[in-house]
């Protein structure tokens, strides 16, 4: 699937890049499961291992773990890299949402 078809897949679509092995990322996967499950009427959340997808990693831009990008219509409307209280992920999300 390229990238465009995966962040033009729903209204809104969350990506994440991360990788197994970064404790940072570790860190957020129970807060991204649970925000997958707060807001799945309306967010679709789509979560990737840059060993795995250097491709679209690279065409992301995405240069540091993890990191979350928000699109809307296809459109990145928010991006942050590093580890975030599940809070400020979510009042994020919802800012843009």
């Amino acid at each position: 699937m390229k990238y465009t078809e995966i962040i033009n897949s729903n209204p809104y679509v969350l990506v994440e890049f991360y990788a197994s092995w970064c404790p940072h990322c570790q860190k957020m996967m129970p807060i991204v499961a649970e925000i997958k499950k707060l807001l799945a009427d309306t967010l679709k959340v789509e979560q990737f291992d840059i060993d795995e997808y250097q491709d679209l990693a690279s065409e992301a831009g995405a240069e540091s773990i993890p990191t979350f990008i928000l699109y809307h219509n296809g459109e990145e409307c928010w991006r942050h890299s590093g580890e975030m209280p599940a809070e400020t992920l979510l009042s994020e999300i919802q800012k843009h949402a």
